[in-house]
């Protein structure tokens, strides 16, 4: 590519940092925004190569960018932007100011690295990878070329190029179907070789045959036939690291070798384990042995094949090249080095691996089509387009059911993602009769307490609470956590979420007393088994706030809100939309308190925060501008407060549509403005459209409408017409008092 050349007319490319059979890398400038990136283009392919080989490597290109795109984390490579640009697919990511460990280990001459930047390599990577592991993605191709680190000592993670996301990997769907193998043979653990199930624990072997080299010069099958390395990796223990380094800590050796045990269960539980390891090797101190939340993927799948040990290794390794490892990986033209862009390196073709699981007579190539278009829906969910992705599940679904059967469990699969995507689109009724007819299918098939069945009833339990059927929802979360309960055990992972989910809708049947305390036991269990700053655990706590709030504890409220957002930012990132979305909720709190000077400050950061992160017309950008403009006329700044209003109510009812929720409590502040201001008339006309569009989308009698026509009445009070407000006030106490509704 020319050095001027623009792509998308916004990203300049400057000069070539990285090159490697597939694809390039260009340090480049975002003249949008005035900042250096770095640009990783995949090079077209000509009419000379296989046309499925280039379909897969795109489609492995697109992975990288939906994958990597979704991750938020310090010891992970961000993604700005992904597109296609003359038949270019380009990745656009934050530029690196360092080096990868291949490099680091070539510029020390190919010694190892000293021990203290390889315990702190070790913890950080654990850090990077518990946290993709927890979002379900497992990267797969762990190597020294895909770990950088930066001039300040952070390490991070690159390249998801054939990362798989965690409940995709219990389906037959491969990317290796024309014979492209996953992975780097010196760096592979032993169920990728054995075309095993692949979950977590792979990452982490592989990160041990990166510690290895790291810490002792080569890797732990160094041999230049591949054959021989894969052999190496089945069959062979590795020699303990100390007789290659005898000053390395007892403890890293010892951690080491854990993580290349040659079965997953002899591994570290997960990344969190692995850390804990790490940390009480650093002090001396024993590691505890509790268990920790394991991160819940698809268990690994021993395969046998009949036959000796050679027979095991699957069909693709026949003939293939040894590929880079870290040490000597300069040796070469330029053209076949990949490691210093943290690209994938050019992949090993060869025959189609095993079959994941047994399918009847229907045409396998159709199943495995099927099965992309299965993780194509998930990866469109992921990106949050739910109408693609509830087009093309429906479409899956459909075709699986006339191939295999209405309960075959690929079918009920696709069921199942159908009823997802309908109940993020907002057509609760119709995900309920999806989730009960693959609740109903699983059962017959797998069994009342099965775990897949109980998801299905666990979804219903959801919309129902979509549909305000709260008391229904009740019933059934409590029978689903019965079964849970019995089936698996009060603190397995999937009964606390019943548990939490319980707590949710406890809160919304007005049984607060209830939902506080269920909800704070949950946190404290979640905390115990998945740790205090485990996602799911702060989700837990962010519901113990809003029950407190709703108690009117809002102190308490605030303190733990308060301690969410800070735990979020640590663990996630400060821009991450659960960190924003816990800040917003400190925002509430101090408002309640009257404490609204700093909850403006902090809304005018939230707003700026936000509009950065996801752009002004965004609904959650807008809904921190709407606590501004509130918290505005708090501080009787009424003037301010109502033209912020009036912005935010055109922002949404451009966004969200005019009878939208939002927009219509946005409309109410502006009323709210107006009636501080002096100007009654127009404050009526205004509550008048309020209580209108209420009365037509929820019913003359719903609470919302009968507040906005309480509103109406002071209004016309405060005009003097005291017949109209009186009558007005009369008829809104009979509403009230047909529906039940208690008198304020």
């Amino acid at each position: 590519m020319a050095e001027t050349r623009l792509i998308q007319s916004r990203y300049r490319l400057l000069d070539l940092i990285g090159r490697g059979g597939m694809g390039e890398v260009w340090r480049a400038r975002d003249e949008s925004l005035g900042r250096q990136v770095a640009v990783k283009c995949l090079k077209p392919m000509g009419p000379q190569h296989d046309q499925d080989f280039t379909r897969i490597l795109r489609e492995r290109f697109r992975r990288e960018a939906r994958v990597a795109a979704a991750l938020q984390h310090r010891g992970v490579t961000v993604v700005h932007d992904f597109g296609e640009h003359e038949g270019v697919l380009y990745l656009v990511m934050e530029l690196l100011d360092g080096r990868n460990l291949s490099q680091l280990l070539e510029d020390n001459r190919q010694h190892p690295l000293p021990v203290d930047d390889v315990v702190d390599i070790a913890d950080q990577v654990a850090d990077a990878l518990g946290y993709t592991h927890q979002q379900g993605i497992i990267h797969r191709d762990l190597k020294p070329a895909n770990i950088m680190r930066l001039a300040d000592g952070t390490v991070k993670i690159c390249d998801f190029g054939i990362a798989r996301l965690g409940h995709d990997i219990s389906v037959t769907s491969r990317l290796t179907g024309v014979g492209v193998a996953m992975g780097t043979p010196h760096y592979m653990s032993p169920e990728q070789i054995s075309g095993g199930q692949v979950d977590h624990r792979s990452d982490l072997y592989s990160l041990g045959c990166v510690l290895y080299e790291i810490a002792t010069g080569a890797p732990p099958f160094d041999l230049d036939d591949a054959w021989g390395v894969l052999v190496g990796h089945r069959d062979t223990p590795p020699e303990p690291l100390r007789t290659h380094r005898a000053e390395l800590p007892g403890f890293l050796d010892r951690v080491v070798l854990e993580l290349l045990a040659k079965t997953p269960d002899q591994r570290p539980a997960d990344a969190g384990d692995l850390r804990r390891r790490i940390a009480a090797g650093r002090t001396g101190e024993q590691p505890h042995p509790e268990p920790t939340g394991r991160v819940l993927l698809a268990p690994p799948v021993p395969v046998e094949r009949p036959g000796g040990p050679a027979s095991r290794l699957p069909a693709w390794t026949r003939g293939m090249t040894t590929g880079h490892k870290a040490t000597h990986s300069l040796a070469g033209p330029p053209d076949a080095v990949d490691h210093s862009a943290g690209l994938t390196g050019a992949w090993t073709t060869g025959i189609g691996g095993p079959a994941g699981a047994e399918r009847p007579t229907p045409d396998p190539g159709i199943l495995s089509a099927l099965d992309n278009r299965h993780s194509a829906g998930l990866n469109l969910g992921r990106l949050g387009h739910w109408d693609e992705a509830h087009e093309v599940h429906r479409a899956v679904a459909a075709e699986r059911e006339s191939a295999l059967g209405t309960d075959h469990p690929d079918t009920l699969a696709s069921r199942y993602e159908v009823g997802f995507t309908l109940s993020r689109t907002g057509h609760a009724a119709d995900a309920l009769r999806e989730f009960d007819r693959v609740a109903r299918g699983r059962e017959r098939t797998l069994g009342p307490d099965h775990p897949d069945t109980l998801a299905a009833r666990q979804e219903m339990g959801y919309v129902l609470g979509q549909l305000g059927r709260h008391f229904e929802a009740h019933q059934l979360y409590a029978a689903v956590l019965a079964s849970r309960e019995r089936s698996m055990g009060p603190d397995h992972p999937d009964t606390l979420r019943c548990r939490h989910n319980l707590a949710f809708n406890l809160s919304r049947l007005g049984r607060l007393e209830e939902s506080y305390a269920m909800a704070r036991d949950v946190a404290t269990a979640r905390a115990r088994l998945l740790g205090a700053d485990h996602p799911d655990t702060l989700v837990t706590r962010y519901e113990v706030g809003y029950t407190l709030g709703r108690l009117g504890h809002w102190t308490e409220a605030l303190q733990t809100y308060t301690e969410v957002a800070q735990a979020r930012s640590r663990a996630l990132g400060a821009d991450h939309p659960d960190t924003l979305a816990a800040r917003y909720e400190v925002g509430i709190s101090l408002g309640r308190l009257g404490r609204s000077a700093e909850a403006l400050e902090l809304y005018r950061r939230l707003v700026d925060d936000r509009t950065r992160v996801s752009g002004p017309a965004d609904p959650e950008t807008l809904r921190a501008r709407h606590g501004l403009g509130v918290n505005l006329g708090r501080l009787a700044r009424w003037e301010e407060a109502l033209s912020e209003s009036r912005e935010v109510c055109e922002h949404r009812e451009r966004v969200l549509g005019t009878d939208h929720p939002d927009t219509l409590v946005s409309r109410r502040e502006v009323a709210v403005g107006l009636g501080w201001l002096g100007r009654w008339a127009e404050a009526l006309k205004v509550y008048r459209q309020v209580a209108e569009a209420r009365t037509r989308i929820l019913g003359a009698d719903h609470p919302d409408t009968l507040s906005g026509r309480n509103d109406e009445a002071h209004c016309l009070e405060q005009l003097g017409r005291g017949p109209e407000a009186v009558e007005l006030y009369r008829q809104v106490a009979a509403l009230r008092q047909r529906r039940g509704i208690p008198q304020h």
